[in-house]
């Protein structure tokens, strides 16, 4: 009898525990929460945007209808460039949102510091997560040392401009998405001309597609992925150097400007999707490049790399001292992993989905045809999951900016000095090198 009376009295403590976990975590569920949401207004890439607002809130109201007990906040009315300031107050009172955008060039310090949250753990922990579902870029966007800190949110990939007007007018057709180098500087040679009879050009090849785009596309980086190793006397920096030198000598000294541009006497132009989408849409297309018509295509390939651009993404983070890190994780997975959320991207925002099943479907060309003119070519949902996928992302390390600024004034130097280009090259070399190494 006493054995069989602590067996039942095991049974009744075990029946109790269980009713008071779950008790516990009925009340937890039950319990009010405020997550708080880390965002600034605008267009990451400055292009208008009247519709910041819109995808957040649709889905703060879906997450609420899902989580009764959970309320949403930001704070409204953040620019872009208040931004940074803003979160680095909070962090420092110890009071940074639970999940919040993440600046290109504040991600490297974000997750070096320990400010986001480490999501591969949560990441394996979820068997309906598949990262795989992101475009590949998109995705290594949001790592630092082979960890995933942020998810891509939004992204924008750089395309080629073309003034079909121009071209066609020379009885040149517009280039295929595999062109190359050679196949630019020929039409490029081609409409550098003299116009109007004086001695001056009043057409050019282009405006913009500087050293570092070329460098890109001849398959080279100039950093490693957390800078501390600079690359400039990599053999593919030097052709992608010498090649640009030989577009800038196209001008013969004459300085292309966005007048030029505007005027309709420039081919080609690199131009951020958001910015393709923004001039493409009233009340923008009235205002800019109304006199002729034009289209985007890939970059032309290097001679050891490809139809290769940059790829930008605007990431999201978890506060690595969040309270409420399960939902903070299934908040973030509706802003960046939800099919629908990420549709919205292409009807309110001027990006690209970051998710390969959204930006490769046919519903994207229509939202896109929607804003084109009649008879106006489409970026085909083909081409443009193609440049984000094959596309390329910038190291974005601490003191990027400052490195790239010392590097620049000396390329500058072999256009506009004729100094030779492989001793400058190993002179940037020595000098960024030294200034990472601090």
């Amino acid at each position: 009898m006493k054995k069989s009376n602590g067996k039942q009295w095991a049974v009744i403590c075990a029946a109790c525990a269980l009713l008071a976990g779950s008790a516990t975590m009925i009340h937890e569920r039950s319990k009010p929460v405020v997550l708080e949401l880390g965002m600034f207004v605008g267009s990451n890439w400055g292009v208008a945007n009247a519709n910041s607002y819109v995808i957040i809130d649709k889905a703060i109201e879906r997450f609420e209808d899902e989580h009764k007990n959970v309320t949403v906040r930001y704070d409204s009315g953040i620019p872009k460039v208040d931004y940074s300031e803003w979160f680095a107050r909070r962090v420092l009172s110890g009071n940074a949102p639970d999940v919040f955008m993440v600046l290109s060039s504040d991600f490297y310090q974000f997750s070096s510091m320990g400010i986001m949250k480490n999501l591969d753990g949560l990441i394996e922990a979820d068997e309906s997560f598949h990262q795989d579902r992101f475009f590949t870029t998109a995705l290594d966007s949001g790592k630092y040392g082979g960890i995933q800190y942020a998810l891509p949110y939004e992204n924008v990939p750089t395309l080629m401009f073309v003034n079909k007007s121009l071209l066609l007018s020379k009885g040149i057709q517009v280039p295929s998405y595999d062109w190359t180098w050679n196949d630019f500087y020929d039409i490029c040679r081609q409409l550098t001309q003299d116009a109007n009879g004086d001695e001056a050009a009043a057409q050019f090849g282009t405006l913009n597609f500087n050293w570092r785009d070329v460098v890109t596309t001849n398959g080279a980086y100039l950093f490693d992925v957390d800078g501390k190793q600079a690359n400039f006397t990599d053999e593919r920096v030097a052709e992608a150097i010498r090649f640009s030198k030989q577009i800038y000598d196209l001008n013969e000294g004459q300085k292309v400007t966005q007048e030029d541009f505007d005027n309709g006497n420039v081919a080609f132009m690199p131009l951020l999707f958001a910015e393709y989408r923004t001039y493409k849409t009233y009340p923008y297309k009235i205002k800019k490049y109304t006199n002729f018509q034009w289209d985007c295509i890939t970059m032309p390939s290097g001679k050891n790399g490809g139809n290769t651009s940059a790829v930008d993404s605007l990431l999201i983070g978890i506060n690595s001292r969040t309270r409420h890190e399960k939902l903070a994780w299934e908040f973030l997975k509706l802003l960046t992993y939800d099919e629908e959320i990420q549709m919205d991207i292409f009807r309110y925002s001027q990006g690209a989905s970051v998710l390969r099943s959204v930006t490769n479907s046919m519903q994207v060309e229509k939202i896109l045809q929607e804003e084109m003119e009649e008879g106006e070519r489409v970026i085909s949902h083909e081409l443009l999951s193609r440049v984000i996928e094959e596309g390329s992302v910038t190291p974005r390390f601490a003191n990027y900016d400052e490195a790239m600024a010392l590097a620049e004034n000396e390329v500058n130097k072999i256009f506009e000095s004729n100094k030779n280009i492989e001793q400058t090259l190993k002179y940037i070399q020595r000098t960024v090198s030294r200034f990472l190494a601090h």
